[in-house]
């Protein structure tokens, strides 16, 4: 089985420094729904990873968190694709818990969900260097999207130092799914 892990905001849906609160506010990034449904096609299993400490911050519920889930569900499902497993941190930096990214709590609650994969060489999928610092973590394959803040972290890439400054860089999450597809193939 393959696997891919993706961040949401900003990778999946349009990110906000306000905070993606609701439903309605959840808005997909063009062709990412589509790119999804092709992963899962081509064998692909999909799981997302998202620090959510709006949700921890008060800014919304769990019901809008489940609403927004519930429609990314909806509507990779309708483009004939599914979404394997969705594991969010909602705490606050200043928790200082394991599941927050860069930390790679969530990678680990993926793996075990999925049937405890080794997640040595999975592609890890974010707009920020702390979503592949995550993966880094745990072996896995770093791919930057130019999208959300993926310009501002594709600047601090060149600072960095390997595996990070080793990441693939693509415009969006239709490039990862074509150059994960063509890879795999």
């Amino acid at each position: 089985m393959r696997l891919v892990i993706l961040d949401r905001d900003g990778v999946i849906n349009e990110d906000s420094d306000n905070y993606i609160k609701s439903v309605d506010e959840w808005i997909p990034l063009p062709g990412s729904i589509e790119a999804i449904a092709r992963l899962s096609k081509a064998g692909f299993q999909v799981a997302v990873a998202t620090n959510q400490s709006g949700l921890g911050r008060g800014y919304f519920r769990m019901e809008d968190l489940d609403a927004m889930h519930n429609k990314l569900r909806r509507l990779v499902t309708e483009a004939g694709g599914a979404i394997a497993a969705i594991h969010f941190c909602p705490h606050a930096p200043e928790d200082n818990c394991n599941c927050r990214k860069p930390q790679p709590g969530l990678l680990d609650a993926i793996s075990t969900e999925l049937g405890n994969i080794n997640l040595e060489g999975v592609p890890v999928v974010g707009d920020s260097l702390r979503d592949l610092q995550a993966g880094i973590a745990r072996g896995c394959e770093p791919l930057l999207v130019r999208t959300g803040k993926g310009r501002k972290s594709e600047e601090k890439l060149a600072g960095s130092t390997p595996p990070l400054q080793d990441a693939k860089i693509f415009d969006d999450l239709s490039a990862v799914a074509d150059f994960l597809i063509d890879e795999n193939s």
